[in-house]
């Protein structure tokens, strides 16, 4: 991604907005994790710490779409969670970046029906 400035650019890589968008989604109560691809999970068993798991990140311009996979807690309103994340998603990635995010995609992969884990 590249704004122009008077002064010269500034390029935000697709991982930036993959790590705002892991800290604002992880902020919501009753989400229990946000649920990756087989290769994050290869990458894990092997040690390498994937910040951006369950995240897809699109840019066009200024713009943003983000796509997010998420586990919720059994016992919370699924709707109510995945709204939540889309509002904490775009407010930290706008206010973080200042690029327009057009869609915050959440897909509901699973719910955690293990109440102490």
């Amino acid at each position: 991604m590249i704004n122009a400035y008077h002064n010269g650019k500034v390029n935000i890589a697709d991982d930036v907005i993959g790590v705002i968008t892991t800290i604002a989604a992880s902020e919501i109560k009753g989400i229990k994790a946000l649920s990756g691809t087989f290769q994050d999970d290869v990458l894990e068993m092997i040690g390498k710490k994937n910040f951006n798991k369950g995240i897809e990140v699109e840019m066009i311009e200024q713009q943003v779409t983000v796509n997010i996979s998420i586990i919720v807690d059994y016992g919370f309103k699924v709707q109510e969670i995945a709204k939540q994340v889309q509002e904490s998603v775009k407010l930290a990635i706008e206010s973080m970046t200042g690029l327009e995010v057009v869609a915050v995609n959440v897909s509901v992969e699973g719910i955690n029906t293990k109440m102490n884990a």
